[in-house]
């Protein structure tokens, strides 16, 4: 018959000290400071593009008390090093306790490189420190950022970009923003047009909404999405992830539905957990980001 072996005192507290001091560690590990960010990549193929098209996500800066000029300096040289075709800010810009004068804005955001431009939208935070966006639209246009308050631009013969206002705060208007939206290829190189037969296809759609809340108000037709591409930030996935609970709040109407990463919808859609902080200076178990997404041209049979 097999023997049972008492564990002594000094063997319990050994156990229990390692597992305390491991349980220490990971915390440790999970713990960020507002500073503290990673650089993802991800992938997704869009329907309507023809060829690759490398997209930097850039949201909730939350400048002001806990996050400033050297933070902005540093997420605009991490997009710069992996050389996107286009840059797009989500939102939250500034937090809404945020006393400045935008001038880090304005010093520093012309530094983001990309070949295609850099386009913003308004967030929650942005729209309640300035209730009038003058100011805020102001110092982005002298810095070469178009802010698209439910407007679209098209940037390449088969890409064209929407924004719209905030979805809580201001007043958002899907169809307006993509009112602009050209129903077949534009032009390409040189001026050389392409046939706009009724097979040809429209160029991908890529809506920038701070919200993600927008998705179940997405307009669609046949069956299909009017959009083929959703880029939000807004949640912070969490901010805050508790282990084996998620994140605590999203400041979403569908709790940890849209927190972060590619979420349901019914087209590609992806919320960043963005780069700054509200309420509490920290982060746990969730970092920062700045999100690089290399979309990719459907290559399927049609």
């Amino acid at each position: 018959m097999a023997l049972e072996r008492r564990i002594s005192r000094r063997e319990f507290l050994q156990t229990t000290g390692f597992a305390g001091v491991g349980a220490v560690a990971l915390g440790l590990m999970a713990f960020r400071t507002p500073h503290q960010f990673e650089v993802n990549r991800h992938e997704a193929v869009v329907r309507g593009l023809e060829r690759p098209l490398r997209v930097s996500l850039l949201t909730d800066f939350h400048l002001g008390p806990h996050l400033g000029e050297a933070d902005l300096a540093a997420w605009i040289e991490a997009s710069n090093a992996a050389e996107p075709d286009l840059v797009l800010l989500g939102g939250d810009l500034v937090d809404q306790s945020y006393r400045g004068d935008l001038r880090e804005l304005r010093r520093l955001l012309p530094g983001l490189a990309a070949d295609l431009g850099v386009f913003a939208v308004p967030g929650n935070h942005d729209r309640t420190r300035y209730r009038d966006l003058a100011p805020l639209e102001a110092a982005l246009h002298e810095a070469g950022v178009a802010l698209l308050v439910n407007d679209g631009v098209q940037v390449r013969d088969d890409a064209f970009v929407a924004g719209i206002d905030d979805f809580r705060v201001g007043r958002a208007d899907v169809k307006r923003a993509l009112a602009g939206a050209p129903t077949h290829p534009a032009a390409v190189d040189q001026g050389r047009a392409r046939s706009a037969g009724a097979n040809a296809a429209a160029p991908a759609r890529i809506l920038l909404s701070h919200n993600p809340d927008v998705i179940p108000e997405l307009p669609g037709g046949d069956g299909a999405p009017a959009v083929d591409l959703l880029l939000a930030g807004h949640t912070h996935g969490g901010q805050i992830k508790v282990p084996l609970l998620g994140p605590l709040v999203t400041s979403s109407a569908y709790g940890s539905r849209y927190a972060e990463g590619w979420v349901p919808a019914p087209m590609p859609a992806f919320v960043s957990r963005g780069l700054g902080v509200t309420a509490l200076p920290f982060r746990f178990a969730c970092p920062a980001e700045v999100v690089l997404i290399d979309l990719l041209p459907d290559v399927s049979p049609s």
